[in-house]
């Protein structure tokens, strides 16, 4: 089992160091990675995302451990990661996304080949890190800084007008989403969507007409619903769409 520190830099971060190469309150872990034909990530991660799990953050993405990926209210979740070697690695690291869940002994990052080779010094240095194939790390949670909204994609699943499944996209803030709702006009109740797996939630026999949607988050101690002031998802909705809601998630 990985050991989890908790240390405290702030007041040195305040005075001695630049923003962006500020890591208070850390945690210790040990990193490794996963190689694919073009280095990215996998379109098949436990998160659902398909060819967007594979390409965002340009690839630079990892499979997280069981602590990190939280049955799935991890995806989409920042990361900025820096290996120890102070010979071999950079000071600042790499920011990398929750896609997809797994671990190797004591490891909470299995990042895609991309995101391991960034955490080196130089780019001639990563051979030496992927020479080691597992690397001592620090790591905390971050912002993603997507921009934009929050988006929902009708996954591919879906079946018009019997189920109902979406993927949440780019939530980009440091909260993770915990429950998914949509409204039904008719009996003016919120009706809970089930995590199906990962960032996918689905609903049998959703209600007709234009859907509003909320999202229980959380962030720490603290948990709020956040939902859309107008329907975002379309009473003829189509398996496959993404659709762009009114909501930014901090």
């Amino acid at each position: 089992m990985a050991v989890f520190l908790k240390n405290d830099y702030t007041v040195l971060c305040m005075f001695l160091l630049l923003p962006t190469l500020c890591y208070s309150n850390n945690y210790v872990s040990r990193a490794t990675y996963y190689s694919t034909p073009d280095g990215k990530g996998t379109p098949s991660g436990a998160c659902g995302y398909g060819d967007y799990g594979k390409d965002v953050n340009s690839g630079q993405v990892f499979a997280a451990s069981k602590r990190l990926y939280k049955n799935g209210a991890g995806c989409g979740a920042c990361y900025q990661v820096r290996c120890k070697d102070k010979g071999l690695c950079s000071e600042e690291g790499t920011k990398v996304v929750v896609t997809d869940s797994g671990e190797g002994p004591g490891t909470d990052f299995i990042l895609s080949y991309r995101a391991y080779a960034k955490l080196a010094k130089q780019p001639n240095m990563a051979k030496h890190l992927f020479a080691k194939g597992v690397v001592e790390v620090e790591y905390r949670r971050v912002s993603c800084k997507y921009g934009g909204n929050l988006m929902l994609k009708i996954n591919e699943h879906s079946k018009y007008p019997n189920y109902l499944a979406i993927v949440v996209m780019n939530q980009g803030g440091a909260t993770d989403i915990l429950a998914v709702e949509v409204y039904e006009e008719e009996t003016q109740e919120w009706i809970s969507m089930r995590r199906s797996y990962g960032a996918v939630f689905d609903l049998p026999n959703p209600p007709n007409g234009e859907l509003k949607v909320r999202f229980l988050t959380s962030a720490g101690a603290e948990t709020k619903w956040v939902q859309s002031d107008k329907a975002v998802i379309p009473a003829e909705w189509e398996a496959g769409t993404t659709i762009e809601t009114d909501i930014q998630l901090s």
